[in-house]
């Protein structure tokens, strides 16, 4: 007899749009996602229109080893964090 894993239970936190539509992400979720001040995260729409947020380190990073072979020198991804905080430091 196969024993199968017990369901994952989605977690769910209230957020509240301010006065000028931006939105404070629960301490626990930024300490469970790594995420500081100056973090970039990407708003992605699915089709049946659910909203899901990614944070842009995480993305590059799964990209670091897809391009690692073309810069062995240098990282790319570093590169591209650093200007999207720099970027963010000007708006």
């Amino acid at each position: 007899m196969t024993q199968t894993s017990p369901p994952r239970q989605i977690q769910q936190y209230p957020i509240y749009l301010d006065e000028v539509g931006r939105l404070t992400l629960p301490a626990e979720v930024l300490q469970r996602l790594s995420l500081q001040k100056g973090d970039r995260l990407i708003l992605k729409m699915e089709e049946d229109s659910s909203l899901r947020l990614v944070s842009l380190r995480e993305q590059a990073s799964k990209l670091r080893g897809i391009l690692k072979d073309k810069a062995p020198e240098r990282s790319l991804v570093d590169e591209l964090i650093r200007e999207r905080r720099q970027e963010a430091l000007h708006e």
